[in-house]
């Protein structure tokens, strides 16, 4: 899947993902560090999220000779992702925005304004993409 294109987000939660890929690429363009890195992480959130648990190993014997655990065939070792709700990426994306503004106060208290105020415009970054406002790049 090219992280980069917005139809690669096919499925139910895939327009807040598609979403996220166009800010990303668009902040990615512009040279915002600041919103590449709240993107990408709320991108491999969800990716983590849409991770499914490991099946059972392989029956002895089958796969490769030469390599112990191999399975023979293009993609035979690929588990099919798990489909998200549009409410479940929404969610993800309100936790990782949640996330910063807590961690945003703990620096303001330790007296770290500059730091606590990249995480608040992470914060808000992210909030802004789930209501498809103040992108970045526009």
């Amino acid at each position: 899947m090219d992280s980069l294109r917005p139809e690669a987000g096919a499925g139910p939660g895939g327009g807040v993902q598609a979403r996220l890929r166009l800010a990303l690429a668009e902040s990615l363009r512009a040279r915002d560090t600041i919103a590449v890195s709240a993107l990408r992480s709320a991108l491999g959130a969800i990716g983590n999220a849409e991770a499914v648990e490991p099946g059972t190993a392989a029956p002895t014997g089958s796969g490769s000779p030469h390599v112990a655990g191999a399975v023979a065939g293009l993609g035979a070792a690929e588990a099919p992702r798990r489909r998200l709700s549009a409410a479940e990426v929404e969610q993800i994306v309100r936790v990782e925005a949640g996330e910063r503004e807590r961690a945003a106060h703990d620096y303001e208290r330790a007296g770290h304004a500059d730091r606590a105020g990249r995480l608040r415009r992470e914060a808000q970054l992210l909030l802004a993409v789930l209501t498809d406002d103040d992108r970045p790049g526009r």
